[in-house]
């Protein structure tokens, strides 16, 4: 499950990197919201939300959520590293994905073509730098 996780958050980072960037470059020169725009920025939604299961899924089984467990909150907020992958990395990744899903949301009201790719770029962007804030590196390039 962790090899599953941790997998897929580099096609998560990268859709994630692509939707942001291509709804900054649709604002900046005044492009048409076609369907290609459309299909990158659900993709990236679904995609998200897809990590946000597995993670769920591999949170409760990992050793760091049995640690959590056994040391308490209190213990656990003391320890840098229990409270990176135990607390702020779950909690933040979520906060980044329920930005997307709002960004999502948002552009489907929009009726013009400037305010889409305004409302995917900075709720995708802010997501990108919520989920960017707290993946645990020194973990990440260990999994190449």
């Amino acid at each position: 499950m962790k090899m599953i996780h941790s997998y897929w958050a580099y096609l998560v980072l990268a859709l994630l990197i692509i939707a942001t960037v291509n709804a900054i470059i649709g604002l900046t020169q005044n492009k048409e919201f076609k369907d290609k725009d459309l299909r990158i920025s659900l993709f990236t939604l679904i995609v998200t939300h897809i990590q946000l299961l597995i993670g769920l899924g591999y949170y409760f089984m990992s050793p760091s959520y049995k640690a959590l467990k056994t040391v308490g909150m209190s213990e656990a907020m003391g320890n840098p590293g229990l409270r990176l992958l135990s607390v702020e990395h779950p909690l933040m990744i979520i906060i980044g994905i329920v930005f997307i899903t709002i960004g999502w949301s948002k552009h489907k009201k929009q009726t013009s073509d400037k305010a889409k790719f305004k409302s995917i770029a900075v709720f995708y962007g802010l997501g990108l730098l919520f989920i960017l804030s707290r993946i645990p590196w020194s973990q990440w390039f260990s999994q190449l």
